[in-house]
C-alpha cells in the first residue's frame, strides 16, 4: 500500500515536468517548414493568448494533432503574443490548456520582416494558418478563425494532393 502511495505521489508530482516547451524560434524557421523537401503538410496556426478567435479554434487544431497523428501532418502553433509574455502568459496557458500540438514563440521584433515570408496576402490580422507542403504543391492561407470543418477539409485535400 505505502508503494502505490509513494507511486501515485512521484507519478503526480511529475506530471508538470512533462508538459512541452515552448521553443524560441526565428522567421527562417518559416522559411524551412515551407521549403521543407519532405511529404510532411505543416499546418502552421499563428496565434497569440490574448485573442478569442485564436483560442476558440485552438481545439479544432488540437482534434487535427489527434486524428492526424501517425500521418505526414505536423500542426505548429506559433505564438504571436509579446516576448516578456512567454513566461508569464504564454507557457502556463499551454500548460493549462495541455496543448498536445507543438508550439513556439516567433521571437521576431518586426512583424513587417516575417509576415510576407508566411503569405503575402497576409495583413497580419491573426488568427491566421498556413497549410504548406512544397512537395505536394499545397500552400493554402486563412486569415480567418477556422471551424474544424473547414481545417480538416484543408488538411485533407493537403494530404490527397499528389507528392511532386
Amino acid at each position: 500500500m505505502k508503494k502505490q502511495l509513494l507511486w501515485g505521489l512521484l507519478l503526480a508530482v511529475g506530471c508538470p515536468l512533462v508538459a512541452q516547451e515552448v521553443a524560441y524560434v526565428k522567421s527562417d524557421q518559416i522559411t524551412r517548414w515551407k521549403n521543407s523537401d519532405s511529404d510532411t503538410l505543416y499546418v502552421l496556426n499563428f496565434w497569440a493568448s490574448w485573442c478569442a478567435p485564436c483560442i476558440a479554434e485552438l481545439p479544432a487544431f488540437e482534434r487535427i494533432t489527434r486524428e492526424y497523428a501517425g500521418k505526414p501532418v505536423k500542426v505548429i502553433l506559433v505564438s504571436t503574443d509579446f516576448r516578456r509574455d512567454v513566461e508569464k502568459k504564454v507557457k502556463p496557458f499551454v500548460r493549462r490548456k495541455k496543448l498536445k500540438s507543438r508550439v513556439v514563440f516567433l521571437d521576431e521584433t518586426t512583424p513587417n520582416k516575417w509576415i510576407d515570408l508566411v503569405s503575402p496576402e497576409w495583413t497580419g490580422a491573426i488568427p491566421a494558418t498556413l497549410i504548406v507542403c512544397r512537395r505536394r504543391g499545397v500552400e493554402r492561407f486563412f486569415e480567418k478563425q477556422l471551424d474544424f470543418e473547414a481545417l480538416e477539409n484543408a488538411v485533407a485535400a493537403g494530404l490527397n494532393a499528389p507528392l511532386r
